[in-house]
């Protein structure tokens, strides 16, 4: 009988929230999509799974499963930096883009996967009754993340 080989499992979904730098709504109908379709191409890239982006003209929602080998942080930087480059690209009027600082990054089970897709589906509607900062605010509440307002907005 040949033994196993051992192996290192794991499934780690993340909802990742971020926004553009002092909240501009600089992100476009038209820019979006190809945006998030960029967004899911960085994730990939990083053996993570994107299964969903989408956003309004102000931030981004993404579920991703964390691929085993790559730090949160490591994640975030690779999608707003490359993000971030390739918007620059896009139009005279992004030249100067930047995302915030920080982001919100929380950890959800496998159950609740397709009620958050559902939720970065309908941004749009979400936010006809809310700003980022309220929702941002909400999900901080919801995943039990203390927070000082001081230092959340850039």
């Amino acid at each position: 009988m040949i033994p196993a080989m051992p192996q290192s499992l794991s499934l780690v979904i993340l909802h990742v929230i971020f926004s553009t730098r002092e909240r501009r709504s600089l992100l476009d109908p038209a820019t979006r999509p190809k945006l998030h379709a960029y967004l899911a191409t960085v994730a990939r890239n990083a053996d993570c799974e994107c299964y969903r982006a989408g956003g309004v003209a102000d931030h981004v929602h993404l579920a991703i499963r964390l691929s085993r080998t790559l730090t949160v942080a490591d994640l975030m930087e690779n999608l707003k930096t490359a993000s971030s480059k390739w918007l620059k690209t896009q139009s005279p009027d992004l030249a100067t883009f930047s995302w915030q600082r920080g982001y919100g990054c929380f950890s959800i089970g496998p159950t609740d996967l397709p009620s958050l897709c559902a939720y970065i589906d309908d941004q749009e509607k979400h936010h006809q009754k809310r700003t980022f900062q309220e929702e941002f605010r909400m999900f901080l509440k919801k995943y039990g993340v203390e927070f000082d307002e001081a230092y959340v907005w850039d």
